[in-house]
Formats: C-alpha cells, structure tokens, sequence
C-alpha cells in the first residue's frame, strides 16, 4: 500500500492508524499484512464510509487536517471512501536481510533462486543483467535502466522487487543500489567461472 512521505514517520510512531482511499473496489484485506516505506503495517478494518463522515479525529488518525485529507481525496461530501484501519508490525525484513553478510552456502543458495528465477522467465534470463546494471549504475531513475535493458518501467520495477525480496538491492530515493549483500552475490557471480 502507498503512502506519502510525509506520514511515513507517523506510521513508524504508530501514530498514524488510518488512511482512506478512493479506489473502485476494495484493494487490502483485513488480517492482512503490506509493506510501506515506514514498515510492515497489519490491516485492521476495511469498510466504505461516507466522505461526510470523517471526522478531524479521523483525520489525525490519518496524520493531517480533515479540511487537507478531503481535498486530497478529491470526492464530492456526500461520495464514498474506503476507510482502512491498521496498525504498525515492525521494520521490513528486508532491511535486515540485506545488511546480512551471506556465508557460502547462502550464495549457493540465492544464486539457485536466481537461477529458477531466470529459468522461469518468459523473457529468458535478466537476474545477473539486472544486478550488473544497478551495481554500474546506482541512484538512475528506473526508467533509465528499464530503457537500457528494452524493457517498460513496470517490468523493470517489478524485476528489482523480485531481487529485494532476496535482500539483494535496495531503493532509493532515486533509483536503487546494490545491498551489501547483493555485493557478495555479484561478486560471486562475476568470479564464477
């Protein structure tokens, strides 16, 4: 799920439980957890509510000023918005895991995931590509690098969150680097015969 920076801390903090959305259909489920920028957040309550009926506590909830959040959410008062409540789990694991220094049967490990991961793909291998091209290139809009392996933003996007989930890169405020552990990975790779 989404959010704007400015209510990442709040979130962090906890005190930051509520956030409403004008999708079309419901996009979260209750029990549910999502990563933010600000951590893991578990879903609480996800219910359509009357845009009337936000009050300036549900407001603060939300980390602004109720007259702020209307606008922003651009619905007429008597329209309808999902509300969803939740609270903050912990920091993303991910976090960690890319810190973590991979010992050599670890690397054996991720570069067998890397391995089915390129296997499966439609489009043939990119893992090593993709991994190359961020260590050449940290901190380049994903668009750049998307163009530079012939692919659309989103496709490139989703091949770097593939690559985070095994703790391999991370995302900057512009474009992405290689993690520590990501290092170890591709200079593994790059040393494989």
């Amino acid at each position: 799920m989404l959010f704007s920076a400015d209510a990442w801390e709040g979130i962090a903090d906890g005190s930051v439980t509520v956030t409403f959305r004008t999708w079309d259909r419901r996009r979260v489920l209750p029990g549910r957890t999502y990563r933010t920028p600000a951590g893991v957040i578990r879903v609480d309550a996800v219910r359509r509510v009357p845009a009337s009926d936000i009050t300036d506590a549900d407001a603060a909830a939300a980390g602004m000023d109720r007259d702020v959040l209307v606008r922003r959410l651009g619905v007429a008062p008597d329209g309808e918005v999902w509300r969803i409540d939740f609270h903050h789990e912990g920091a993303d694991p991910r976090i960690a895991l890319r810190e973590q220094r991979p010992t050599e049967e670890e690397v054996t490990a991720i570069v067998a995931r890397l391995d089915a991961i390129d296997t499966r793909s439609r489009s043939g291998a990119w893992t090593r590509d993709v991994l190359a091209s961020i260590a050449a290139r940290p901190a380049v809009r994903a668009p750049d690098l998307a163009t530079d392996h012939g692919l659309d933003t989103v496709t490139f996007k989703r091949r770097v969150r593939r690559l985070k989930e095994l703790g391999l890169t991370e995302s900057l405020r512009i474009g992405y680097r290689l993690s520590p552990r990501g290092r170890d990975v591709l200079d593994h790779l790059e040393q494989a015969p």
